[in-house]
């Protein structure tokens, strides 16, 4: 787990878009999600920035996205009910 989420924090070095392909998977998902999406994208990037910019190590400054990152997603996991199962 620790892996996937530095990996997936070693992306926020680059800047917020949502490419065509994204924005498709994106259409069945509900607005909501899509807007915690987006912010989170656009504070992970200024972020690992400013870290960076203060003389932070980058593996450092990644780390802190990823820790980051789980936050949102324990948000949005709160935010968001399981599905039912059949």
């Amino acid at each position: 787990m620790r892996r996937v989420l530095i990996e997936g924090a070693c992306t926020y070095r680059y800047r917020p878009k949502v490419s065509r392909q994204i924005h498709q998977r994106q259409e069945s998902l509900p607005q909501n999600l899509r807007d915690i999406g987006w912010k989170i994208q656009v504070r992970l990037c200024r972020r690992i920035r400013a870290l960076v910019a203060r003389g932070k190590h980058p593996n450092v400054a990644v780390t802190a996205i990823a820790r980051e990152l789980v936050a949102f997603l324990w948000a949005i996991g709160r935010q968001v009910p399981l599905p039912e199962s059949s």
